[in-house]
């Protein structure tokens, strides 16, 4: 197992793909829909009963997890050489300030 994080180091450190999460969201925003608009406002019993509601709340919840969690794994801060090479800018830089006692 050690040697499979070793491995997998300079991979998890890299510019992470945001396909997971497209898809993963993707997923949830069609499944919103279908439930919404092509279930919800058509079939006035819908989800009909204990069981079916259930199971909407239980795929529901699997794809916001699923979403979240991409989102959340395939986050990244900026590297380091990015950071570096951006000038450091003060909020006042834009602002002219005032002499001391000018109204």
């Amino acid at each position: 197992m050690h040697a499979l994080a070793l491995q997998l180091g300079p991979v998890m450190a890299a510019e992470k793909s945001k396909v997971a999460f497209f898809i993963a969201g993707g997923l949830l925003v069609v499944w919103a829909l279908i439930v919404s608009l092509g279930l919800g406002l058509r079939k006035p019993n819908f989800p009909g009963s204990a069981q079916g509601e259930r199971a909407v709340i239980a795929i529901s919840a699997v794809l916001v997890l699923a979403a979240v969690s991409t989102a959340v794994i395939t986050a990244g801060t900026p590297s380091k050489s990015a950071t570096a090479s951006k000038p450091a800018t003060s909020t006042t830089e834009n602002f002219p300030v005032a002499p001391a006692g000018a109204p």
